[in-house]
């Protein structure tokens, strides 16, 4: 007899529970849509040093391997002494990478930073590190040699929210002198109720309080600040789930106080409708008011890093405002595709379209390598870092 009373009143429950979860999310959606999910990685391969010879850079251009071994290398950064730093998540440690002879290859690796849990976002300003994992964010003074002093780290800020689907919380400071976190959503394409998630944050280093400086951006990993305006852009990771071809990728530009859409829209406003309506209003209505991407790319490359050029010398002239994309790679498209690096065009201050930089990581359906982190020094010389096959590569211009 008790097991039968149990049932009906956990089915009850149930009831209560879904009732309150729809009043909470909104109406129904009203038009029957459907999609296909498709599951699909790309084959691995594992890397070997000749596999080099499959990648293509352009005309002028020489890529190869600066380091190697390296586990799961994600974000990189370089310091204005020409020091180059990558984070690594897994490990939860950070990497001082030194290339003493200007061969393009690092003959001095150092931890400078061990036992910080998820670490991945990384910036430097005024002699400090800036790191972050999901939920916090340190500070580590730097020393001459590029190391750190640890033992003076600071605790600025320990509430970000939590990672969800999404944990990787990339930063940098603006023109403005203003840190800015990216905090990517925690499911795929939930409304969020906090609503410090699927945003872009602004915080204020005099007082390390934060503001939500722009939202509905699912996960923009990879942001910064185009040289010539000075303006914030992004490219922001579409939802999954939705087909091979929908919804886009997109290239944002970041303004202060704009909805870039999501859950409800992405791209040019275009509706999801698979969403059900928010309560008291319509997915049409919401969206009416949101910020349209500026250029849209193919679905599902799962883009990381983005960062610009910014005066780096031997470029050719017409690509000084133009920035770098690594594409991560597909895992849910019909077709595998991304694994690769690609140069955002901008004309007139705004993107107009990509065009490849670094290919050739994807081999039919079979890949050797995922690109993750981009960093630029004042030479030109473009590091990446692939956290499938544990190297980075150096891309500069030939002698």
């Amino acid at each position: 007899m008790k097991n039968k009373r149990l049932f009906p009143l956990s089915v009850f429950a149930m009831l209560l529970s879904a009732g309150a979860a729809n009043a909470q999310r909104g109406l129904p959606v009203k038009d029957v849509t459907k999609f296909v999910s498709v599951i699909k990685y790309a084959q691995v391969m594992d890397f070997k040093l000749e596999m080099v010879k499959l990648l293509k850079v352009p005309p002028g251009f020489e890529v190869s391997v600066a380091a190697s071994g390296l586990g799961k290398p994600r974000m990189l950064y370089t310091s204005p002494e020409g020091n180059v730093y990558v984070t690594r998540r897994d490990g939860g440690d950070v990497l001082l990478l030194q290339d003493k002879d200007g061969d393009s290859k690092f003959e001095n690796l150092v931890t400078v930073v061990a036992n910080f849990k998820g670490v991945h976002g990384i910036t430097m300003k005024d002699g400090w590190m800036y790191l972050c994992n999901s939920n916090e964010v340190r500070r580590y003074p730097v020393k001459p040699d590029g190391t750190l002093h640890t033992e003076a780290a600071e605790l600025l800020i320990k509430d970000l929210p939590d990672g969800g689907q999404h944990p990787n919380r990339t930063m940098d400071f603006g023109p403005d002198g203003m840190l800015y976190i990216s905090v990517g959503s925690l499911c795929n394409d939930c409304k969020e109720s906090d609503k410090e998630t699927a945003v872009m944050l602004q915080v204020d280093p005099k007082t390390w309080g934060r503001t939500v400086y722009a939202s509905g951006l699912r996960n923009t990993i990879g942001f910064d600040w185009q040289p010539q305006t000075k303006e914030m852009w992004g490219i922001d990771n579409g939802g999954d789930t939705k087909g091979s071809e929908w919804p886009p990728e997109e290239v944002n530009h970041i303004i202060k106080g704009a909805d870039y859409g999501f859950p409800y829209a992405y791209g040019k406003r275009e509706i999801d409708k698979s969403r059900e309506d928010p309560a008291g209003n319509s997915k049409e209505a919401v969206v009416k008011g949101t910020q349209p991407s500026v250029l849209e790319l193919t679905a599902h490359m799962a883009p990381i890093a983005f960062t610009f050029f910014d005066g780096a010398a031997n470029i050719p002239k017409d690509w000084s405002g133009d920035g770098l994309v690594a594409w991560h790679g597909s895992w849910n498209a019909e077709q595998p595709v991304g694994y690769k690096v690609q140069r955002i065009h901008f004309e007139n201050g705004t993107a107009v379209k990509a065009e490849d930089f670094l290919t050739g990581f994807l081999q039919d359906e079979y890949r050797f390598g995922r690109p993750a982190g981009i960093t630029i020094t004042k030479n030109g010389t473009v590091y990446i870092s692939d956290d499938a096959a544990g190297n980075i590569y150096a891309v500069k211009k030939k002698n």
